[in-house]
């Protein structure tokens, strides 16, 4: 399986200033059989499994930061030379390998929460799936819409003018509603423990032709529903089978490696906020194993149409309870149109591809992509962590 190129390799995956940040993650050790919950201080692995029993569990426990930062626990090697090792090629057998740093949480995602995103959702579902047909359709509504729609809230008035614009002018999309109107679109993502981790193999459906990563903030929200961290994400995206129709959504965003998390969840704490992640910026590096393509992106949280804490409010509360809590990715601004090839064509992922997001305060998450009946099947659910508990308690 191709791997992250040698310039690259090393030193991803931890914070800018990681000494002062409080990080949990999973990793699997196979001299137990089975995951580890762990944490990261001053530059060392620590597995703090014996405090609780899953990480849904650890965001719920009252006293997780001091479990973080100073619960005793076994010194597992250097984080660094553990990050550095999952991007080695090829990785050695029986070695440590991460994983998302969540279990038993539900994955959600919101869609269309920024501008940019909203106007190429529209552009898929005009052009039915077909990446050449989107090229002119583009240049169209922007001519025709043109403005700055970043600062326009949804659900508010000039909203609904928006929306009833875009309508006579015979640009209705379904993506209109939840970009422009009350409500946000929320969505199942992936299974728990379906999330593939750090270092690990993306994959792509077979039957799709267009594609892309987009980088995200993912908040972490315990059992209470309380944001009480965050980390990053790659909802891998399938722009010819979603822009079909909005009804393959599942199709499109939950198959094998579809959805990746990590490295670390970062705790809020007096270093690191809710303020922090609405001023991040998450930069997306991709780079082709073959061709030499390259392209950076990036999403400005700053211009994400909702607010965080509004879109965790529509996702859980009275109407809605998650006692396992959840992720929520919050979207992204990044949607390429650079073409890879064919003029016109715009961007596609092929084989090979690595993909870097990152963000000063959450470090960095590094994948490959690859077709999802290619990669190791997700094998490892619920019920296999559930066995694996029940033997370590023996």
């Amino acid at each position: 399986m191709p791997r992250p190129s040698s310039s690259h390799s090393t030193g991803l995956g931890l914070p800018h200033d990681a000494a002062e940040a409080s990080l949990l993650g999973r990793l699997w050790r196979p001299d137990r059989g089975g995951p580890a919950l762990v944490a990261v201080r001053d530059g060392e692995v620590v597995d703090v499994s014996a405090h609780a029993p899953t990480m849904a569990a650890l965001l719920d426990h009252p006293d997780r930061l001091h479990i973080a930062r100073s619960a005793p626990g076994q010194a597992l090697g250097p984080a660094q030379a553990l990050l550095d090792e999952a991007l080695a090629a090829p990785p050695e057998a029986g070695r440590p390998r991460w994983l998302a740093p969540c279990d038993l949480q539900a994955v959600k995602a919101c869609g269309v929460t920024f501008a940019v995103s909203l106007l190429e959702r529209v552009i898929e579902a005009q052009a039915g799936g077909d990446a050449a047909r989107a090229h002119a359709l583009r240049e169209r509504l922007r001519e025709t819409l043109g403005g700055d729609l970043s600062a326009i809230r949804p659900g508010s008035a000039a909203a609904q003018r928006l929306k009833a614009d875009f309508v006579a002018r015979g640009a209705w999309s379904p993506y209109l509603e939840v970009g422009l109107g009350p409500d946000a679109e929320v969505f199942t993502k992936a299974q728990p423990m379906s999330a593939v981790g750090f270092g690990a193999a993306v994959g792509l459906h077979p039957d799709s032709q267009w594609n892309n990563p987009e980088p995200e903030v993912v908040l972490a929200v315990n059992g209470r529903g309380e944001v009480v961290g965050a980390t990053l994400g790659n909802d891998v995206n399938l722009r010819d089978i979603e822009g079909r129709s909005a009804l393959l959504l599942g199709k499109a965003k939950d198959n094998n490696g579809s959805c990746a998390i990590g490295p670390f969840i970062r705790l809020f704490d007096d270093r690191f906020a809710l303020d922090t992640v609405r001023q991040a910026e998450v930069s997306l590096r991709i780079e082709g194993a073959e061709d030499g393509f390259m392209l950076h992106g990036v999403s400005r949280m700053q211009e994400i149409s909702r607010d965080p804490l509004e879109l965790v409010a529509q996702a859980c509360g009275p109407h809605h309870q998650y006692p396992d809590g959840f992720m929520l990715f919050l979207g992204t601004m990044f949607s390429p149109i650079q073409d890879r090839g064919a003029a016109g064509a715009g961007f596609t992922h092929r084989l090979g591809d690595v993909v870097t997001i990152a963000s000063p305060a959450l470090g960095a998450l590094v994948n490959t992509v690859q077709r999802s009946d290619a990669i190791p099947p997700w094998t490892y659910g619920v019920g296999a962590l559930l066995a694996h508990l029940q033997g370590r308690a023996r």
